[in-house]
């Protein structure tokens, strides 16, 4: 690995400078006018391939500047008109080039009411993130976004649905470019309500700018969630079907109304799922082993829904107010049973039965009032204004029966009820600056947000027909945390580079506090265990990309960021799980951090390599430690270090009909820390590999498609102590466009194989835990949609919208800035 970093490192100090060409031309329709805001292609002039894009301005020029020698031709495009393309012209490294003027022809009627469609990569890969078009995919059919993670290149989930991203933990997750406070099984189950039919797109953001908030060592995945663009009155409809074990059922709805001054969107989409779970979980303690069995039905209803309007002041400013959320109901039952053996004799001596029951409800809803300014000048300015909140009610009535070793006679029981509900409100204010400073982009903002938390644990004892709460096993503990934040950001082309620097400071405000309860069920606000902190941070990022040879890019990178602990894992009352598994949070959690550096290189636009190292300090980890002999105390405490090393390969491929992606990432991981000498040190290192493929493929000129896909993960360890196996799975579908491509059906089968199945175990204080999971990976999936609306309309706006959307991401993705 050494010898490789090495060689990288020579390679890319090597690059030297290459002055930009400057490429100037004009657009004119039949009657010698400048044609505005027409798309001008740049492209290569033996395959055809994109190399920029550029819009023209009021009197219809437009300029564009390219490094790299060659041959190219410029094509035109405009709403009501036929494309236009140049001559081949040389570029050859120096002087400017004045195109001769493109005249433009208006398309014939018969054209004009044709609806364009532009066909996005299953996956895209840029220079600070890798896109999953989820609406291009037919695997991701009647999956929820969770499912859409694990399938994900480089992402893993651990058996407790953790997100881990190139082997590390302390993934950040974005809905809609907003953080979630949620984390550990609130998130998971939060997930679980977005269906694919309401995704866009996944981003999975592993290299952040100053921009991006702070948190996240692994990096951020943004969830994007679908806004109608297209111009007129139109919308969607869609219907899906799965079965599994069990049948699920999903629909949903789109309207969308936009004109010159105002855009109308809004969505609804609807699930309604039974699902299984099973897991068998086998666990030694001294002379004890415990072997336990979970089958677990939950049934889901849930309810997503989203809202706005963007009002457009004039050309340079608009004005939105968007409302999205989701309200789901979850019944689960768990049918448990353990048999508890004495080694030494090898006889079960009793068997536990704790069969249980939870009703959950799980809204949550999210108010934005934004602001957006951009004039030619290249000057912008956002200002976004959020309200969030988060209620969960959750209801588990938890029997635990004991039988003799025959499991006909009971020995002994004792039921309890835990109901625990959680609020969380979310405030925040954020605003991004801009503008063109010394031939770069300059860029600065802020950001204040609070979240405050409360949280209530109330145990009962349950005899016959009544229950009693037991005080000294409940609590209410109440979590608030505020950052504020300021940042800038600067970028600019140098000779034969493009430079990129940033810092961010966050100061951090958090505190939480532990009241016990009355035997009313009211908060003794007497009685107090509370911590404070108080800390600021600075986060330098930067970036260099060498790029005197377009089709050899090099890029050398450097990041530092952090990962607050969750407030689930701060409070320190101890939770009773069952009657052998205990939980505390731990209120000496310190944040975690990590310093990050990589090299990546992109070769023809196509082979993307990133070699990177991230150390990190105080990793979190989840350790299964002893108590009382034969029982089990799970916490989370901090590792002395993590050392990571990966190598991320991605690769598109193109023929004709056929396309596929691979992507390939390679990691080596080592964890490290002493709590206490013995059985209590951790020293553990790995080397792990995932691999994920997508193939596509166009049948015949009917509409018929279809799609192959799949990934491969290594044996590995998850939160610093549990080995697991390796896991795999393959999707197959395929789809038929119909009605004159106003509709189409999708049928997928999700894990073929039925391989998806998490196995693991850890060692740790003396105490063995093996670990064997499953649920309904495999399933046979369909979903029909139909678009309907004025699709001349459409059509008339979609091709500027689509190349002015591609401009902009380009933009963002060539000067490292992204959307917070």
């Amino acid at each position: 690995m050494r010898k490789i970093l090495l060689s990288l490192i020579a390679i890319t100090l090597s690059a030297f400078s290459l002055k930009a060409q400057s490429i100037s031309g004009v657009i004119k329709d039949g009657q010698g006018n400048g044609l505005d805001k027409s798309t001008v292609s740049l492209l290569q002039a033996k395959d055809s391939s994109l190399v920029k894009l550029a819009v023209t301005s009021e009197d219809g020029t437009f300029h564009l500047s390219v490094s790299a020698r060659g041959s190219y031709l410029i094509s035109a495009s405009h709403v009501g008109y036929l494309t236009r393309y140049s001559e081949v012209f040389e570029l050859k490294g120096e002087g400017q080039v004045n195109l001769p003027e493109l005249q433009l022809t208006n398309a014939p009627a018969e054209m004009k009411g044709v609806v364009v469609t532009n066909k996005k990569p299953v996956v895209e890969v840029k220079a600070d993130k890798m896109i999953l078009n989820v609406e291009g995919t037919i695997n991701a059919t009647g999956s929820n976004a969770l499912e859409l993670l694990r399938k994900s290149p480089g992402v893993m989930l651990d058996k407790d649905d953790n997100i881990l991203l190139a082997g590390k933990n302390g993934v950040q997750i974005y809905i809609d470019g907003r953080p979630t406070p949620l984390s550990g099984a609130d998130l998971s189950g939060y997930l679980k309500n977005i269906q694919s039919s309401q995704i866009e797109a996944i981003e999975i953001i592993t290299n952040p700018s100053a921009k991006y908030e702070a948190a996240g060592n692994a990096g951020i995945i943004n969830i994007r969630l679908k806004k109608n663009k297209t111009f007129g009155t139109n919308g969607s409809l869609n219907l899906g079907y799965g079965i599994g074990v069990y049948s699920k059922y999903n629909s949903g709805l789109s309207l969308n109304y936009r004109n010159k001054k105002v855009n109308l969107f809004g969505n609804y989409n609807y699930n309604n799922s039974l699902n299984e779970y099973r897991m068998n979980l086998h666990r030694i303690q001294l002379d004890t082993s415990f072997s336990h069995l979970s089958i677990a039905t939950s049934k889901n209803i849930s309810h997503g829904f989203k809202a706005g309007m963007d009002y457009f002041l004039n050309k340079k400013s608009t004005v939105g107010v968007m409302v999205t959320g989701n309200l789901s109901d979850v019944n689960m039952r768990n049918y448990n049973s353990t048999p508890i053996t004495y080694i030494p004799s090898k006889l079960v001596n009793r068997i536990l039965v704790s069969d249980n029951h939870t009703t959950m409800k799980n809204n949550n809803a999210d108010l934005n009032l934004n602001y957006h300014y951009s004039d030619a000048a290249g000057k912008t300015l956002d200002v976004d204004a959020d309200y969030g909140l988060f209620r969960i009610r959750s209801n588990q009535l938890q029997p635990n029966y004991y039988y003799d070793p025959t499991g006909t006679t009971e020995m002994s029981s004792v039921v309890y009820n835990f109901i625990s509900p959680t609020n969380i409100d979310i405030y925040s204010l954020k605003t991004d600056y801009e503008q063109g400073f010394k031939k770069g982009r300059l860029g600065f903002g802020g950001k204040i947000s609070v979240v405050n938390t409360n949280n209530g644990f109330h145990r009962y004892d349950v005899n016959d027909l009544t229950k009693t709460l037991d005080v000294l096993r409940s609590n209410q503990f109440n979590y608030s945390e505020n950052i504020n934040a300021l940042y800038v950001n600067y970028n600019r082309p140098v000779k034969g580079a493009v430079i990129q620097a940033g810092l961010r400071m966050e100061n951090t405000h958090s505190g939480g506090k532990s009241y016990p309860v009355n035997a009313d069920g009211s908060v003794n606000y007497s009685v107090v265990q509370d911590f404070k902190r108080n800390y600021t941070d600075l986060f330098p990022s930067a970036a260099i990309t060498f790029n005197k040879k377009p089709m050899n890019q090099w890029t050398v990178s450097y990041s530092r960021r952090i990962d607050r602990p969750a407030y689930q894992d701060l409070n320190p009352f101890e939770f009773k799980a069952d009657e052998y598994t205990y939980q505390k949070g731990n209120i000496n959690l310190r944040p975690q951090y990590t310093n990050s550096i990589g090299i990546t290189n992109v070769y023809h636009y196509k082979l993307t390599s990133t070699l990177n190292f991230s150390h990190v300090k105080d990793v979190f980890t989840q350790l299964v430690d002893t108590v009382d002999r034969s029982k089990a105390f799970i916490t989370k405490k901090n590792l002395a270090t993590q050392n990571i090393v990966s190598l991320n390969v991605s690769y598109p491929f193109m023929y004709k009909s056929y396309s596929a992606f691979v992507n390939v990432n390679t990691f080596y991981s080592h964890y490290k820390a002493n709590f206490g000498g013995g059985n209590r040190v951790i020293n553990l290192d790995v080397v792990a590999m995932t691999f994920y493929m997508q193939n596509s493929i166009r049948i015949g000129k009917k509409g018929w498609s279809g799609e192959l896909s799949g990934f491969y993960s290594t044996p590995s360890i998850w939160q610093g102590t549990f080995k697991s196996k390796q896991l795999w799975m393959v999707d197959a579908g395929f789809q038929k466009s119909l009605f004159a491509n106003k509709a189409n059906l999708k049928i997928s089968v999700s894990d073929i194989f039925n391989t998806l199945k998490p196995v693991g175990s850890s060692n740790f204080a003396g105490q063995y835990v093996s670990y064997h999971v499953s649920f309904e990976a495999r399933q046979l999936k369909a979903s029909f949609t139909w678009r309907f609306g004025n699709s001349r309309v459409k059509a008339a706006r979609q091709r500027k919208s689509s190349a002015e959307d591609e401009m902009k991401r380009s933009q963002q993705s060539d000067s490292g800035i992204g959307k917070q």
